[in-house]
């Protein structure tokens, strides 16, 4: 066998290429698609993203984008994840969350998610119309408690929660799930708080010195998550409450390293891949630096963390394409190094799931586990310039954000006088533009949907508290579009319709039809439509339709010559709202003269013209 020398290079008979070589090569790429004065720089900025806290993601990174070291798997930091193993010897914990609230239900179907695959059990309980805290012993009748841990999610009644769990087991492991702050945040109701802290601490006391396979205490980000905060505010979020449960546990009496060792942190992970690897990596990062601080010892100081496929990325319409973001938010959250990993649903948002609902979240993480082999590799986004340059980013954005909540007093505090609320609300709206313009595109809703769809049935979930921060969904705009259009059809037998009038052939007029079509469509409005480019016949096909609103289709040549004749002639056959599919130029005040409305192109406010369109309708 040959061994190959030290240092030899596979690309040595090539030169070296230069970043101006590259950027060269995007000039010409920039000029074809008519940008004629982008060069160097100035190029290869052209082709950045920007992401949400400032943050920037460009096109070409190299070894001159230096992070911070992330140190070693098990190491401070922990960048690179909370143990030296990572999750190659056993996986990451399989948790499957439970909400029913019928108990023999409940119990079937735990039994047959332990029965294949899953590892460990979420149990939502308490609440309006959830699973009754008294029921959870028969909730876990026929469980081995020894090998499958709990992690509880009771809300203000964690105290009574606990101590069901405990009495049913000598050796508890998993999460008794207190968490004071984020009930505060979900309900706005602050007059339980100390009560519940001082009951979260001296729960604290007990695990720490009579169970220590449990943790008392769950750092839960999702509310801020869900309320539409960004990465950076979540994480700021979840370190302040941290933080502030450090420092009332340490005030009652436990070590530094016992606090640390009581707290695990529940993280959102979304259909961005990317982003979510680093977020989880930029959260085991900046709370590192919280624990070195507070004193510490390495050995509790890693974030033991939880992630959860987000609420915020599911959808009503469509469900099925839940299973894709699902698929890539799991695979994110375990190359991000989760120590557990949350696969919801994909009819969540419709109901409660069914069985056929909970066998495909829990088959995802076993297909990437046990086929995909993915915790086979320690970090495997580790070293990617990109991903580490993203992941100190997204920590130092993360840190600014909590610095800004420590100065308005902690955590609790920010909640109380709206800064938390305020900031995400903020964030949110800008997203909401965002989704609104399509630049976000959500697949089977707002792009490619399908009218004929048949709903999913599924019972009502129990309520989830309220009264604090919101919760959203990036569908909702057009989803309560596709509701009128569904009101429109039961009470009129057909859905809202749209003539597409397509000036000239079909090769000049597909391109903006099917764009057309597609727009139309995501606000529940079904299109017929003729082709030609006499006006009198367009507008006697549109009289036709029964139709009220019009949309010309076709390239700039013809629209010069007939859109102005075509769109005064749908005005005079009844038309109440006028499309043109494409962006006007010069001739937006000749069109809008003639009669044109709107025009509607990529980037155009869909939401906005989608909502004028079903209003000239009459659907509401």
């Amino acid at each position: 066998m040959t061994v190959p020398p030290e240092g030899l290079s596979l690309a040595a008979e090539f030169p070296d290429a230069t970043r101006e070589q590259w950027q060269r090569l995007v000039e010409g790429v920039l000029r074809k698609s008519g940008a004629q004065d982008v060069s160097g720089v100035d190029a290869e900025d052209a082709l950045a993203t920007d992401l949400q806290d400032g943050l920037r993601v460009r096109p070409l990174y190299t070894a001159t984008d230096t992070a911070a070291e992330p140190g070693y798997p098990g190491f401070p930091p922990f960048v690179r994840g909370g143990r030296p193993q990572g999750s190659a010897l056993s996986g990451w914990d399989v948790r499957q969350q439970h909400a029913d609230p019928d108990p023999r239900r409940a119990n079937e179907a735990v039994l047959a998610d332990l029965e294949n695959g899953v590892t460990s059990l979420w149990l939502t309980l308490g609440g309006e119309g959830g699973l009754p805290v008294a029921e959870l012993p028969r909730v876990l009748t026929g469980v081995y408690l020894d090998l499958a841990a709990v992690a509880l999610d009771a809300g203000a009644e964690f105290p009574a929660a606990a101590e069901q769990l405990l009495a049913l087991y000598d050796k508890p492991t998993g999460t008794l799930g207190a968490d004071p702050l984020c009930l505060l945040a979900r309900t706005g109701d602050d007059s339980r708080t100390d009560g519940l802290l001082a009951a979260a601490t001296e729960l604290a006391r007990r695990t720490a010195a009579d169970h220590p396979g449990l943790r008392a205490l769950t750092v839960d980000a999702l509310p801020y998550h869900e309320a539409g905060a960004s990465a950076a505010q979540e994480l700021g979020c979840a370190l302040a409450t941290g933080v502030a449960y450090l420092r009332a546990l340490t005030a009652a009496g436990l070590s530094a390293d016992q606090a640390a060792g009581q707290l695990e942190f529940r993280l959102a992970a979304t259909e961005d891949q990317f982003l979510t690897i680093a977020k989880l990596r930029a959260a085991r990062r900046v709370w590192a630096r919280v624990a070195e601080v507070s004193g510490v010892a390495p050995a509790q100081a890693a974030q033991h963390q939880h992630a959860v496929t987000s609420r915020v990325m599911m959808t009503e319409r469509d469900p099925w394409v839940n299973m894709l973001r699902t698929t890539v938010a799991c695979l994110a959250a375990g190359l991000g190094g989760a120590d557990a990993v949350t696969v919801l649903p994909f009819d969540e948002a419709v109901g409660l799931p069914d069985a056929f609902a909970r066998r495909v979240a829990r088959n995802t993480q076993s297909i990437l586990l046990e086929e995909s082999h993915l915790a086979r590799v320690i970090d495997p986004a580790g070293g990617s310039w990109y991903v580490e340059q993203l992941t100190e980013e997204l920590a130092q954005a993360a840190w600014t954000f909590f610095q800004e909540i420590e100065r308005a007093g902690g955590q609790r505090a920010a909640l109380q006088e709206g800064l938390v609320a305020e900031r995400i609300e903020r964030t949110w709206a800008e997203r909401t533009a965002e989704l609104a313009h399509r630049r976000e595109p959500v697949t089977g809703v707002s792009e490619f949907p399908n009218l004929g769809e048949q709903p999913l049935v599924r019972e009502p979930a129990p309520a989830r508290p309220s009264g604090g921060l919101p919760t959203v969904r990036r569908a909702e705009q057009f989803e309560a579009l596709r509701r009128r259009s569904d009101a429109y059809l039961a009470a009129h037998g057909a859905r809202p319709k749209a003539f597409l009038a397509q000036l000239g052939p079909a090769a000049v007029h597909t391109g903006r039809s099917t764009f057309a079509a597609n727009l139309l469509q995501a606000g529940g409005i079904e299109t017929t439509g003729a082709e030609g480019t006499e006006a009198v016949v367009l507008a006697e096909a549109f009289a036709a339709s029964g139709a009220t609103v019009a949309c010309l289709c076709s390239g700039d040549k013809l629209y010069a010559e007939h859109a102005e004749a075509v769109a005064a002639a749908l005005k005079a056959a009844g038309a109440r709202l006028v499309l043109l599919a494409g962006q006007p130029g010069e001739r937006r005040e000749a069109y809008q003269r003639a009669g044109v409305d709107a025009f509607v192109h990529v980037g155009s406010d869909a939401v906005a013209v989608l909502t004028a369109a079903l209003d000239q309708i009459g659907a509401v």
